[in-house]
């Protein structure tokens, strides 16, 4: 294969070989589909790969260090320096599809020697119908652009697969086509118990099993933060200007506080969570604006919360639990309140019958069952919340519609 150009993805030239080497800052661009890898490089795709067996590692490793074990399908046409795209000859897969089209970054491949990227031959031949056929669904959702007769291109929802973009969804594509798929799988068995899919699919609650594996804590971090679109909502709708101090209890990766810090910047902050989830945050302080303002506490908000706060954030918790746990959460928030402080909740809440029955809050309800399978949890109508506050000695004093079909709920103490 011949370098080029890709206009529409605008990256460099790379090699496509298990032991091709492209110059420094090449980039190669790869959608993960189970074990099925579709690879993108600065002007063509240039290929379909599955993981290999053992003894096939070591020609496949000289790739690069980082490069996941695959096996090679079948390549990609070269794509003309003028027209940017590939006419595909492979798309197979073996396995069910369920990681959608995530999108990774690999590390820059260096240049082969004379210059010339080296191309992969085929270790494993197959019937071209099945790859085209997902090829066409990847089109038709808009993954990329074109046909078989004039070749396929990424496209915006590629780009926004890609872990290297700004608001990148790549991690939550993951981490719904692998852990809450699994959970997913579990639906009858969650649905006729009402236990966690995911408890059922993975023998251990989900909180359990982030605080076991870091790397997936991390990742479900960062999920979370490419659904979060809506916190730079919050400080337009609630007046922080007299907050000297902003508590935020099970902050995560800190993304809500600096978002509330950064349009306040006289106030400081005080970020509570369990400790493997506070030295993700910790390694934003730098990144995220405001968060040098910000102590980083590790801590359980079931057997204390930080009191001195002007104003508590609490932010897509409750949704995980029953509602006792919420109710000892919502307990140990009130006890660190001073009179007149805010508790401020965000939630998706799901709107009265009549108006679900006719189309409203359907992400509400959809999330409502999914988080049955994720963590066993639920969403709830306002008058749950009203109870659950109420329960705990909070009086709900307001409620503001967000985007995402999130819900800013303001509570203060009775």
């Amino acid at each position: 294969m011949q370098p080029g150009r890709c206009v529409e993805a605008g990256l460099d030239v790379a090699a496509a070989g298990s032991e091709a080497e492209t110059r420094p800052g090449a980039c190669v661009v790869e959608i993960e589909i189970e074990r099925l890898t579709v690879v993108a490089d600065e002007n063509r795709l240039v290929g379909m790969w599955q993981r290999v067996p053992r003894r096939l590692e070591a020609s496949y490793r000289r790739a690069s260090k980082r490069f996941p074990e695959r096996r090679r399908l079948d390549t990609f046409g070269e794509v003309p320096e003028s027209g940017g795209r590939a006419a595909v000859r492979s798309a197979d897969v073996d396995d069910p599809v369920h990681r959608g089209g995530a999108l990774r970054q690999q590390p820059p491949r260096r240049q082969s020697a004379g210059g010339h990227p080296q191309q992969i031959e085929p270790l494993l031949a197959g019937p071209a119908e099945p790859r085209q056929r997902l090829a066409e669904l990847l089109a038709g959702m808009g993954v990329f652009a074109g046909t078989e007769g004039t070749g396929y291109r990424l496209t915006g929802v590629s780009d926004a697969l890609r872990g290297d973009r700004p608001g990148s969804m790549r991690d939550l594509c993951l981490i719904y086509g692998d852990e809450f798929y699994r959970a997913w799988g579990e639906a009858a068995h969650a649905v006729t118990t009402g236990e966690s899919g995911f408890e059922r699919a993975f023998g251990a609650p989900l909180a359990a099993y982030l605080r076991r594996h870091p790397e997936t804590g991390a990742r479900f971090q960062r999920a979370m933060s490419a659904g979060s679109r809506f916190f730079a909502d919050v400080p337009r709708a609630f007046d922080f200007s007299a907050c000297r101090t902003v508590v935020d209890v099970a902050g995560g990766n800190g993304a809500l506080l600096s978002a509330v810090l950064g349009a306040n910047p006289g106030a400081r902050g005080v970020l509570l969570d369990l400790p493997h989830m506070t030295t993700i945050a910790r390694e934003q302080v730098g990144r995220l604006p405001g968060l040098e303002r910000c102590e980083i506490v590790a801590g359980d908000l079931f057997e204390s919360v930080p009191a001195g706060g002007d104003a508590y954030l609490l932010s897509r918790v409750l949704q995980d639990w029953d509602d006792d746990r919420c109710a000892r959460a919502l307990g140990n928030c009130r006890d660190a309140m001073a009179p007149g402080t805010a508790l401020l909740i965000l939630e998706r809440v799901i709107p009265p019958e009549d108006r679900a029955a006719r189309g409203d809050g359907a992400l509400s309800l959809l999330w409502d069952l999914h988080l049955l399978m994720a963590a066993g949890g639920r969403e709830r109508t306002l008058p749950q919340y009203r109870a659950l506050l109420d329960g705990a000695g909070l009086r709900l004093e307001s409620a503001a519609g967000l985007p995402l079909e999130m819900t800013l709920l303001v509570a203060r103490p009775a």
